[in-house]
């Protein structure tokens, strides 16, 4: 963007000294001929008058246009500093006003947008905490869902893999004196199949986390449930959290859920031997980073729909959040989320939330 902008100062520089000269042989031409004034009386003159108007034009027209094109430039650096920050989900920087042209309307018509965009957010984040009420009241039913569920994938999944493992079991048994070479590989694949067993409980035991988050903050629950998991699996975690960060309910309990679907997923897929989590506020509001260096994943519609990814997203969506998603086959996942948090009108800004 800045070579642009360069680019349309040293534009704007020849276009000027252009119209200049255009201009200056135009004056020229019609003083010559009605006679105000005349040709040079050598070539000698006639060069070294040339040479100082041309020079002077040059100078005179080169400078205009790069006092119009850097104020130009100015005004549109401005533009794009506001616009950065409002996809980084910063909603509290304003367009300055820039004047009564057309660059300056489009400042007042960003800020139009801002404004807007600043209330759909509110509107979704209160719709959120109201929902997160209205679930509160239907917790009973939610829980014998979630059992429902879970004793699914027990069947599907762990009940398959335990399965699995004692019909090799008894084969084993069965050739271990007639052929130990191959009982020696069926003993390896039991190994295995109890190793992908075990990472499917420990994904399970994670969604029997209550719903709520039982009059903890986002920041308190998040540690509980990394210390919980850290003491029951070989996996390295490390986390930083901000455990000032006071949000409302309907914000907290979609990224507790969205971080536990994260860490279901690392358990169940990446076969990572590290992770991180990170719940910072930076000025533009909320960030929320879930980083793991497993084996990662090609990003296509299946994958999402498995890894429960279109959930997540729609969970974001619904706080008025974005969320990114950088992962590629041994290369790790790293998921960015970020919710801007609005004031609301009247409100005070909670400075001591900041860090």
């Amino acid at each position: 963007m800045k070579s642009r902008l360069t680019n349309m100062v040293w534009r704007t520089m020849g276009e000027s000294i252009l119209y200049s000269l255009l201009l200056l042989a135009v004056v020229l031409y019609v003083l010559y001929t009605y006679g105000y004034i005349s040709a040079p009386k050598s070539w000698k003159e006639m060069l070294v008058i040339g040479f100082v108007l041309i020079a002077a034009v040059m100078v005179i027209g080169g400078g205009f246009g790069y006092f119009l094109a850097s104020r130009i430039s100015s005004r549109i650096e401005q533009l794009k500093e506001v616009m950065m920050l409002f996809e980084k989900g910063n909603l509290s920087r304003k367009v300055p006003p820039l004047g009564e042209d057309e660059i300056g309307r489009l400042g007042e018509q960003l800020n139009r947008v801002s404004e807007k965009w600043e209330e759909q957010v509110s509107s979704l984040q209160r719709l959120s905490n109201d929902n997160a009420q209205l679930a509160e009241k239907a917790r009973y039913s939610a829980v014998i869902e979630e059992r429902q569920r879970l004793a699914r994938d027990l069947h599907d999944a762990v009940s398959q893999q335990l399965f699995a493992i004692s019909m090799t079991a008894t084969a084993v048994g069965r050739i271990l004196e007639r052929d130990f070479e191959k009982a020696k590989r069926q003993i390896y694949l039991i190994e295995e199949m109890s190793s992908v067993a075990q990472s499917e409980m420990r994904a399970l035991l994670l969604h029997l986390r209550p719903v709520h988050l039982e009059g903890k903050n986002l920041a308190q629950g998040l540690v509980e449930l990394l210390v919980e998991l850290q003491a029951k699996t070989p996996i390295e975690i490390a986390w930083e959290m901000d455990e000032q960060i006071q949000l409302p309910k309907g914000i907290e309990d979609h990224l507790f859920r969205i971080v536990q679907e994260a860490l279901s997923n690392t358990l169940r897929h990446s076969k990572a031997t590290r992770m991180e989590v990170k719940l910072v506020k930076p000025p533009e509001g909320i960030r929320l980073s879930i980083r793991d260096n497993g084996v990662g994943f090609l990003l296509d519609d299946k994958k999402m729909a498995s890894y429960g990814l279109v959930s997540m997203k729609e969970r974001v969506s619904e706080i008025g959040g974005s969320i990114q998603i950088i992962t590629a086959p041994d290369k790790g996942t790293r998921i960015e989320i970020r919710v801007p948090i609005v004031q609301e009108k009247g409100e005070k800004k909670d400075d001591g939330a900041t860090h």
